[in-house]
């Protein structure tokens, strides 16, 4: 599965963990040199708290587009150190 931004691959990768439907890619699957820590979060009743990722493709930046779940919850676990993407921010992931 890959996952494309604006022709530049953001993050790629064979080993696909599917939870409420989104596609969590393992971390080290992401190009980071296209990423920026952001300070949003949120919380889930059952995954636990959320952190989030900046886009930044050239002159572009985009707020909160991929999260992940650094410490979830214990009915979560299998996407421990994965991350998802937003569909509607223009990320093309197939």
């Amino acid at each position: 599965m890959k996952a494309v931004f604006n022709g530049c691959v953001l993050a790629e990768s064979d080993d696909i963990v599917y939870v409420d439907g989104n596609p969590y890619f393992p971390r080290e699957a992401m190009h980071a040199e296209y990423f920026r820590d952001s300070r949003h979060t949120t919380v889930c009743g059952w995954k636990g708290k959320a952190r989030y990722w900046d886009l930044i493709v050239g002159d572009r930046v985009m707020t909160n587009v991929a999260w992940s779940y650094e410490t979830p919850k214990p009915d979560a676990e299998s996407i421990r150190y994965r991350f998802a993407f937003y569909s509607g921010k223009d990320i093309i992931v197939s």
